[in-house]
C-alpha cells in the first residue's frame, strides 16, 4: 500500500469528492509531512510510526474523517456541528475542513502515538 494507491482512490471519486479529498490530503501532509499514505478499510488512510492517525472516506452523500484507535472524537466540543460516531465524523462532499480543526486533531493523535511507546 502506498501513496500511489491513495492517488488512485482519490482519482476514482466523482467531483466534487475528488477535489475535496485531494485538498484534505494536501492539508494533512502540510500539517505532518511524515504521514505515510495507505489504503485501508476502503479509505485513504494516513499513518505515523505505523499507527493510524486519520482516514478520509467518500460515501454516497457525505465524506467521513475517521480516527481509528483513539477516542479523540468522542464528546469533542470542536465537533458539535458535525454528525459524530465513536471513530469518525461526517462532512459535506464539497467541504474542506478548517485547517485549524484538522491540525488540532492530527497533532493530538500524533501526541498519543508518541506517548504510547
Amino acid at each position: 500500500m502506498s501513496a500511489s494507491e491513495v492517488t488512485a482512490y482519490i482519482k476514482a471519486q466523482e467531483s466534487p469528492k475528488k477535489e475535496t479529498l485531494e485538498a484534505m490530503r494536501k492539508m494533512l501532509l502540510e500539517i505532518e509531512p511524515e504521514l505515510e499514505q495507505v489504503v485501508a478499510w476502503k479509505s485513504a488512510m494516513f499513518k505515523y510510526n505505523n499507527k493510524f492517525v486519520v482516514g478520509l472516506c467518500a460515501h454516497k452523500a457525505h465524506m467521513s474523517f475517521g480516527m481509528p484507535q483513539t477516542n479523540l472524537l468522542v464528546d469533542n466540543p470542536d465537533l458539535k456541528d458535525f454528525v459524530v460516531s465513536k471513530g469518525s465524523f461526517q462532512f459535506a462532499v464539497d467541504q474542506v475542513l478548517p485547517k485549524k480543526l484538522v491540525s488540532k486533531l492530527v497533532k493530538a493523535r500524533i501526541k498519543e502515538i508518541r506517548e504510547s511507546k
